[in-house]
């Protein structure tokens, strides 16, 4: 009885290895039938764009690349409004206690703030993206990537992003694409 069960297996295993070998064979000489060339570059769902849509894209990049940096340049300005408008109740010898403890607790609140917007906004770019905004207000946090990097696993590295630095809910967190 031994004797036939390992006949029986040996039988299998053979023709487990004869069908391996049969297969191999036919990929592979289907594939030597295709003409290659060595360093030969192959395009997979390839377009080729148009000059009149390379130049919309290109147009449209500078206009991300604007919209961020004047965005940049409007909260630079307010932010240095808010620290110039603190500065000034310093500055007051006729303030009161209560008027300068509660300046000094704007400004040290407001310079947290700047810093865990630049934090974030620094991480979300070592993630991929190229450009981020971040704007963090009592209701929660916006985040403005352009449009073009937004997916579902954007919005996921976002989230992390914001939620590893600030304490805010997921749904508190905004994401807009510019």
């Amino acid at each position: 009885m031994k004797f036939q069960k390992r006949h029986i297996i040996t039988a299998a295993i053979l023709l487990a290895l004869g069908a391996a070998v049969y297969v191999n064979w036919q990929f592979n000489s289907t594939a030597a039938s295709t003409p290659k060339e060595l360093g030969a570059a192959s395009y997979v769902n390839a377009t080729v764009a148009s000059q009149d849509e390379a130049i919309e894209t290109a147009a449209l990049s500078k206009e991300q690349r604007n919209y961020f940096a004047t965005e940049r340049t409007k909260r630079q300005a307010t932010q240095d409004k808010v620290i110039d408008e603190a500065k000034e109740v310093f500055d007051i010898e006729n303030a009161d206690e209560a008027e300068i403890s509660e300046a000094q607790k704007n400004v040290e609140r407001m310079l947290r703030i700047f810093t865990v917007q630049d934090s974030i906004e620094s991480i979300i770019k070592a993630k991929g993206f190229s450009e981020c905004m971040c704007y963090i207000s009592d209701e929660g946090v916006t985040i403005i990537v352009p449009e073009s990097e937004l997916n579902d696993a954007a919005a996921m590295i976002i989230d992390d992003a914001v939620i590893s630095h600030y304490d805010v809910s997921f749904e508190n967190i905004s994401i807009v694409g510019a």
